[in-house]
């Protein structure tokens, strides 16, 4: 009996050394990582897999160092025009634009966001809801230096504002290519949310194209970029980076019952951003063009009722006299495949892609009819049918609506009590002569929101479509007001 007590233990002995040597030699000898893979029913079993390649790998330190110094805090100030909170109820933006602190006794609102610097001479992008009728912007970089910025120029119709600084040698985010997004590549989301200044998020592109209505106005640009990295309250005009530090949109939106993140955030294409600071840069406002068309959806209800036998592109339902589209020979039931070589499925896909063009700008445009594509080059025009730009200078008269606008000077504006206006200096014609409107009247709001310049006049007028109220006042102190439509 003891003998064969020994010969078990004997066993164990020696299955035990066998098994303990199998185990250092497979850790010695293996170099590469062990992955244990589950597939239903199947016993786990083994995998040596090589590692992801460098873009796909979910190690986000080189892109969040990259950016992170390149993206700066921005503080607004403004007059408190009644007391109570205006973001409180149905505030649009979900709470993304940072609360606003109330100083009752000097009657000034506080507020805070983001900002991408993408230059280094101190140009910074941010969101036009941002610093929108702010009195005062201020910034503080990274490393806590403060500036003033002066706000180069605005545009409601994208929520895009173009803001500098006078510093040099900064560090800046590079432009990406948003055309080059693909639904589930990782991302980085850098701002400041709820104060918390240089915080950086990870996600995934969860969907490009997105309309979510937020912005006003039958001209205005939406087609975000829908991602799943946390972004909150202060992160307004902050980077959406890619895994190589690349700029590839400014975070805008947070879809959200409560004003904080839950899941969904939305921030604009760098491809649309790359246009519209540029003409900000260049001429003072954005030159929009369109292609002269009354566009629809493209879904299986309208492909059954007009026989089309793919469900692809974006439907043409209407033609504007003597617009691009219709001179290029563009029809009623064509169905717009590509702009480029950029193919679009939604309303607001092919709106991102006419919206990187200025009028004057040649594009050329795929169709369908019946089963034949066809390629239009046509030249695109602005809103009021023609290839003209708009130069805005601040200093400078602007032509604009057959008018020429000056800025109102300090004097008059002392003399008038006023803080800012623009001028009419000259009158050829057109809507404004039509409304009974003379020479020399100021114009101090449009819909009721303050006209301080010729920018801000420009970009309450250029997108706008309908009726119109203007208020103002005469050199000799009579104020009047004009209604007329666009």
């Amino acid at each position: 009996m003891l003998k064969v007590i020994k010969k078990y233990v004997a066993i164990v002995l020696i299955a035990g050394i066998a098994g303990f040597t199998g185990a250092e030699v497979f850790k010695l000898t293996d170099k590469h990582p062990v992955y244990v893979h589950y597939a239903g029913d199947v016993p786990a079993h083994f995998t040596n897999l090589t590692p992801p390649p460098p873009e796909v790998a979910n190690d986000f330190v080189h892109a969040a160092d990259l950016t992170v110094h390149a993206v700066v805090h921005v503080k607004t100030a403004y007059e408190q025009k009644s007391f109570g909170n205006p973001f409180q109820f149905n505030d649009p933006w979900g709470g993304l634009f940072g609360s606003p602190q109330y100083q009752q006794p000097q009657r000034e609102v506080e507020a805070s966001g983001s900002g991408v610097i993408i230059s280094d001479d101190g140009y910074i992008a941010t969101n036009n809801h941002v610093i929108e009728n702010a009195e005062k912007v201020s910034i503080t970089l990274n490393d806590k230096r403060e500036y003033t910025a002066k706000v180069i120029g605005r545009d409601p119709s994208t929520d895009l504002a173009l803001l500098k600084i006078d510093e040099k040698n900064l560090p800046y985010i590079v432009y990406g290519n948003s055309d080059d997004v693909k639904v589930g590549q990782w991302v980085l989301a850098v701002g400041n949310p709820f104060n918390l200044t240089s915080t950086v998020t990870a996600g995934i592109i969860s969907a490009k194209g997105r309309n979510i209505d937020i912005l006003k106005g039958d001209r205005k640009i939406e087609s975000y970029i829908q991602t799943d990295a946390a972004v909150n309250p202060g992160n307004s005009g902050g980077a959406l980076v890619n895994t190589n530090g690349e700029l590839i949109g400014i975070n805008s939106a947070i879809a959200s019952n409560t004003g904080s993140y839950a899941g969904y955030s939305f921030a604009i294409p760098v491809n649309i951003v790359k246009k519209v600071i540029g003409d900000l840069l260049e001429y003072g406002t954005v030159q929009r063009a369109f292609i002269g068309v009354s566009i629809r959806d493209l879904d299986s209800k309208l492909a059954e009722e007009k026989g089309i036998k793919q469900i692809k592109g974006v439907y043409v339902a209407g033609l504007s006299d003597g617009g691009s589209a219709q001179e290029a020979g563009m029809k009623e039931g064509d169905i717009i495949l590509k702009v480029g070589d950029v193919a679009v499925n939604s309303s607001s896909e092919l709106q991102e892609q006419i919206g990187r063009f200025r009028p004057g700008d040649k594009a050329t445009v795929t169709i369908l009819r019946g089963d034949s594509e066809k390629n239009l080059t046509m030249i695109l025009k602005n809103k009021n049918n023609n290839t003209e730009l708009v130069k805005v200078e601040k200093n400078s008269p602007v032509s604009f609506m057959d008018c020429q606008f000056t800025n109102v000077t300090p004097e008059e504006q002392n003399k008038l009590g006023l803080n800012g206006g623009v001028k009419i200096q000259k009158l050829n014609g057109g809507k404004f002569r039509n409304a009974g409107i003379h020479e020399g009247f100021i114009v101090t709001s449009i819909d009721h929101k303050e006209i301080r310049s010729t920018e801000d006049l420009v970009d309450a007028l250029q997108n706008k479509k309908d009726g119109v109220l203007i208020e103002g006042v005469y050199p000799n102190g009579m104020r009047a007001y004009y209604g007329f439509g666009l």
